[in-house]
């Protein structure tokens, strides 16, 4: 007959899947009993009517069907108390959840990672995704905060689509092919728009900041709006000293405004590690000929201005636009491709380029 302990054991494999950790860890494994081959199995869920609870349901059943001697699995879930979620909050802030504290560190391992664009329309979010994507596929763990509130995008170009789940004032990120993400696009409908000011914007990205449960991560890529505008300096005022990820496009017009939103950096305490050339050239699908659409010579050019390395070009292929679509990126899509060996050597430029970062912790005001 099977043990209770091997079958505690088999559920150390089963974790939340909005929180990410096992079960047992964070207070969700209530009771097991063994009845002869029937296993039951208590768990509490974070929330009344968990939209996952099927999932932890399947997750469960097949870590132990496979034990010698068990023969039927039940699984009964019940919400946490009061009481317990707030000891799980806590217990995932690193604080008593009693007491709301007034600042938040993102983990010393965790890299930062701003990335800007001076103008709309040069693929900045393609670049996001794609670049996290990318790195995910190395091995990383990943987070998205789509910080572009007014033309938010990035839940589409993923798809990570829904609503996060909230509970006692702590929010936990979507989750698409191994990225954790979180936008205005999961808080409104994609058609409507967002007409905020200053102060509005400057609270947005900051619960984005202080209140989602990012957990472990190596990196979190923060998709700023083109510009100059509110939302990329109250960013930079929750992430001082983060890095900074120019993208632009090959022709001078984007060349000088990606550089002002370089220099920005400068006065705002953020890092710049590199600039990455989108549409650098498109490839003829008949003859193979590349053809400078948008000009060439812009990403090197902005990139020496800003003292910075050119971490990639990538090429113009509809397959970009195609994945971003279908929500799910080019690197996921056609790994071989130009495209995505492109986002493949900036993912390891930017690694390279954040080593500096780790172990030196960074204060975020939260609320």
């Amino acid at each position: 007959m099977v043990t209770e302990q091997q079958v505690r054991d088999a559920l150390r494999n089963v974790r939340d899947p909005e929180i990410g950790k096992p079960i047992e860890d964070i207070g969700m494994l209530q009771a097991i009993d063994v009845d002869g081959g029937r296993v039951l199995v208590h768990v509490l869920l974070t929330i009344e009517g968990c939209p996952l609870r099927d999932r932890i349901t399947t997750d469960v059943t097949a870590a132990l069907e496979p034990l010698e001697g068990v023969d039927r699995v039940d699984v009964t879930l019940t919400p946490m108390s009061d009481e317990q979620r707030q000891a799980l909050v806590g217990q995932l802030r690193g604080a008593d959840a009693q007491a709301a504290p007034t600042k938040i560190s993102f983990p010393p391992e965790t890299a930062l990672i701003a990335v800007a664009s001076g103008k709309g329309g040069v693929g900045k979010s393609s670049v996001t995704v794609n670049l996290a994507c990318a790195m995910v596929a190395d091995g990383a763990r990943v987070g998205i905060l789509d910080a572009d509130v007014w033309g938010f995008s990035v839940p589409r170009m993923i798809g990570a689509v829904g609503k996060p789940v909230g509970f006692d004032d702590m929010i936990l990120p979507l989750e698409a092919h191994g990225v954790k993400v979180i936008s205005m696009g999961h808080f409104v409908p994609e058609e409507t728009p967002v007409i905020w000011r200053g102060p509005m914007l400057h609270k947005a990205i900051e619960q984005f900041l202080g209140d989602v449960y990012w957990g472990d991560l190596d990196f979190l890529i923060c998709d700023l709006p083109p510009g100059t505008g509110d939302v990329s300096i109250s960013l930079a005022s929750f992430i001082p000293g983060a890095s900074m990820l120019v993208v632009t496009t090959p022709q001078e017009a984007a060349r000088k405004v990606a550089e002002r939103a370089g220099k920005m950096a400068e006065r705002t305490n953020l890092r710049p590690i590199g600039v990455i050339e989108n549409m650098s050239y498109y490839v003829c699908p008949h003859c193979g000929e590349r053809e400078p659409l948008f000009g060439e010579g812009g990403g090197r050019l902005a990139a020496e201005t800003l003292n910075v390395p050119l971490m990639a070009q990538v090429p113009l292929v509809p397959a970009v636009r195609e994945g971003g679509d279908a929500g799910t990126p080019i690197v996921l899509r056609e790994p071989a491709s130009p495209a995505s060996l492109a986002f493949q050597e900036a993912a390891d430029a930017v690694r390279k380029a954040t080593k500096s970062k780790i172990g030196k912790p960074l204060s975020l005001m939260a609320r």
